[in-house]
């Protein structure tokens, strides 16, 4: 039928792809192409196959059409559409001067950047979305994802830091972590709902801070099953990795600055609210700011 797609073109003798065939001298068409490399790879048929949205047609339906055709069945099972980027609003392209390139996000040398973004941050800004969403990159926006990234990974060093108390089990605390890694775990079978995935590890960074600060009975297993929810989540499905420089010299100075709020935390306990407003004034003196949320004390430059 004229208004199929082609799975064959003829070359013109300029062009550069051109193979001898039975049907002229030419080259695959687009869609082929890849069901002949996804085949070869893969298989005839594989998990996930992803790609744009503006890729649904004609080219993904092309696919599905003429796997099928040559081997019978569906070669994907599931297809994962992400959504199209625009920055501050509006869609992405050289003509509107606002086309970023991945190198300038990683060297911050572009106009509408104050700062260099770590590869981790770019993707845990991605995460943050759902990705059949439109994502709106901004400098903004990404210091926040950054700022937020960096609270897991200091919640993550603390956990490590911390020691069991007890050999009986705290039940409420194994309770909590047991319930987010269920929640982490269907948001995940729920179209690959990383926002929901992130929201709940910021709920256990609150469960950690808690741990730090009050001191309550914690056995071994609690500690293991909070960096279980973390090892599963954040760093086996999102993919999120500690970089080298937020690990020899963020966390050192955040491993102080926890025992610095430890400690104004015990002054507290003990209603000793002098040594405690003393604490927090000489921190402030030096630039340093800290802040008390029901997560916890979370503390700034």
């Amino acid at each position: 039928n004229p208004a199929d797609f082609a799975l064959w073109k003829k070359a013109a003798p300029e062009h550069i792809m051109k193979w001898k065939s039975p049907w002229s001298i030419g080259f695959p068409g687009w869609h082929i192409e890849c069901t002949a490399m996804s085949t070869k790879y893969l298989g005839k048929q594989f998990d996930i196959h992803g790609g744009g949205m503006d890729l649904l047609f004609p080219h993904h339906e092309s696919e599905v059409c003429q796997s099928t055709a040559a081997n019978g069945m569906e070669s994907v099972r599931y297809w994962i559409h992400n959504n199209m980027i625009t920055i501050n609003g509006q869609k992405m392209g050289k003509s509107l001067g606002n086309f970023i390139t991945l190198n300038e996000f990683l060297t911050g040398t572009h106009s509408m950047l104050t700062q260099a973004f770590s590869p981790m941050t770019i993707r845990f800004f991605i995460l943050q979305a759902h990705y059949r969403g439109t994502l709106d990159f901004s400098n903004d926006a990404l210091i926040a994802a950054e700022k937020g990234m960096n609270k897991l990974m200091e919640a993550y060093h603390l956990l490590k830091t911390l020691k069991p108390n007890t050999t009986d089990i705290n039940q409420d605390t194994l309770k909590a972590s047991d319930s987010l890694y269920q929640k982490c775990y269907d948001a995940m079978n729920d179209d690959f709902n990383s926002p929901i995935v992130i929201a709940n590890l910021f709920e256990a960074v609150r469960i950690i801070n808690t741990v730090q600060a009050m001191k309550p009975p914690m056995a071994k297993e609690n500690l293991d099953s909070l960096t279980n929810l973390f090892d599963t989540f954040l760093f086996n499905i999102l993919g999120m990795k500690i970089t080298e420089d937020k690990s020899a010299g963020g966390n050192t100075e955040d491993a102080l600055m926890q025992i610095i709020i430890s400690l104004r935390g015990e002054a507290k306990q003990r209603k000793d609210y002098t040594s405690a407003d003393n604490i927090r004034d000489a921190l402030n003196k030096i630039g340093i700011t800290l802040k008390d949320t029901k997560e916890g004390v979370e503390w700034s430059k």
